[in-house]
């Protein structure tokens, strides 16, 4: 897909089209994480991810039940 940029006050926007905010699940408002990589510009969901409150959660609850697991895989 071609998009042009246009002109947003002194800035320039890329207009999303919903097609394409659905296909990565972003609503209006949501944030976006902008990289760029050489010539190439990758436009992602910033929410992706758990977060880390939500892995410390899931992993205080998985400790327990697969200690023995866990340590001999330290091993």
């Amino acid at each position: 897909m071609v998009k042009k940029l246009q002109q947003v006050g002194n800035s320039q926007a890329i207009v999303l089209d919903r097609a394409i905010r659905e296909a990565i699940g972003l609503q209006p408002g949501d944030s976006v994480q902008i990289t760029v990589s050489g010539g190439t510009l990758i436009i992602t969901p910033a929410g992706v991810g758990l977060g880390k409150a939500m892995v410390a959660k899931s992993l205080k609850s998985l400790r327990p039940r697969y200690r023995v697991m866990l340590q001999n895989l330290a091993k």
